[in-house]
């Protein structure tokens, strides 16, 4: 019974594995190309001359820029050989089907293949690609895109080094205006001392199964365990929704339309621990697979899938990136430790089952022999 449970709990991560992998193609062919972490800080400085309705920011941690034109007039974006790239104004956002940067620009990396009549010397040829008065797009002159970093930063890795000042043209009608931002390398953490914390952490979470299930200490490890779900799976929700708004997501409506269409295993993932926390609080049967289930579903969804902050400066949610990377080291520490926990107690369980049919044979061969 308890290798069909551990059975039917691993198709069920194998599955939702699955799914991930394959939903994540449609996400990435709409540009939802954020990283998951990065040691380039992207800033904006602002517009110059400043327009009063017209701002700019800086989302996914530096991998885009986001404009927001509430002037009254259309604001163009200029491409990388002087051509009208973008405009945004009250009747939408346009972009120019010859300007080679619409084509460039949908990859984080710009190595979309060019149309033969992308044609920065060609007429203007607008076509609407969306609603309001916000365009967000990835701009190559505010990000690093060679493999190697920069002569400086390879000389000293373990100093902050301005990169570059950079600089993107715009046009209000007839008037030049400039978006300025700097460009800046920071040092990476220590990826090994946040991987040893967290291995430590989750063996030592994972040592509360050894505790007998049907002790007091046992009843209450369970608790513990609950606790820990709960409080992982509420900032596992959190953390997703952190990332909708790094990405530009505006108001509760836009969250959920970026967690549903994008992160949607990351939010089931939060709410699936929460109400395997409830479940082993409440010590109703089967409680040691829930909690094994749920924690691997918390290790491998929030976890794993966001580890790259351990190696990277930058993380792409509204927080400090050591808040985020505390986050993910919860989410392993309590995923793998409760998915450890639970296997352990349903092990011994296994073996007092199995264990019981002996002791009645046994005592029945006495009662005969007397």
């Amino acid at each position: 019974m308890i290798r069909t449970l551990l059975g039917r709990a691993g198709l069920v991560v194998a599955a939702a594995g699955l799914v991930t992998v394959t939903s994540a193609a449609p996400a990435a062919a709409h540009g939802a190309d954020a990283p998951d972490g990065t040691d380039y800080r992207t800033r904006a400085t602002g517009v110059a001359p400043a327009r009063p309705g017209l701002e700019v920011r800086v989302i996914e941690a530096g991998a885009r820029l986001e404009l927001t034109n509430r002037t009254g007039r259309a604001i163009e974006v200029i491409g990388y050989s002087g051509e009208p790239y973008l405009r945004v104004g009250p009747d939408g956002v346009f972009e120019n089907s010859h300007s080679p940067a619409t084509y460039l620009n949908r990859t984080i990396a710009g190595d979309t293949a060019l149309p033969a009549d992308a044609d920065p010397a060609a007429a203007p040829s607008w076509r609407r690609i969306a609603d309001g008065t916000t365009a967000r797009w990835h701009d190559q002159r505010a990000l690093w895109q060679e493999a190697a970093p920069p002569a400086a930063v390879r000389a000293a890795p373990d100093r902050e080094h301005r990169v570059r000042d950079w600089t993107i043209p715009l046009r209000d009608g007839t008037d030049p205006v400039v978006i300025g931002g700097t460009l800046d390398w920071v040092p990476p953490p220590d990826a090994y001392t946040w991987w040893a914390v967290t291995i430590v952490g989750l063996l030592a979470v994972g040592a509360l199964g050894l505790l007998a299930a049907t002790a007091p200490a046992g009843a209450r490890a369970l608790s513990a365990l609950g606790v820990s779900l709960i409080v992982g799976g509420a900032l596992a929700v959190a953390y997703p929704v952190g990332r909708e708004l790094d990405a530009g997501a505006q108001g509760v409506g836009g969250v959920l339309v970026g967690l549903l269409s994008g992160q949607i295993w990351s939010l089931l993932t939060g709410v699936g621990a929460i109400a395997a926390g409830w479940y082993a609080l409440s010590r109703r049967p089967g409680a040691d697979f829930v909690v094994a289930l749920a924690g691997a579903c918390l290790a491998l969804f929030a976890g794993a899938a966001n580890a790259a902050v351990f190696a990277n400066a930058i993380a792409p949610v509204p927080w400090s990136p050591a808040a985020a990377r505390v986050m993910v080291a919860l989410f392993l520490i309590t995923g793998a430790g409760a998915t450890a926990a639970g296997v352990l107690r349903l092990h011994a369980a296994s073996r007092t089952t199995a264990a019981a049919p002996r002791v009645v044979a046994a005592e029945s061969g006495s009662t005969a022999a007397g």
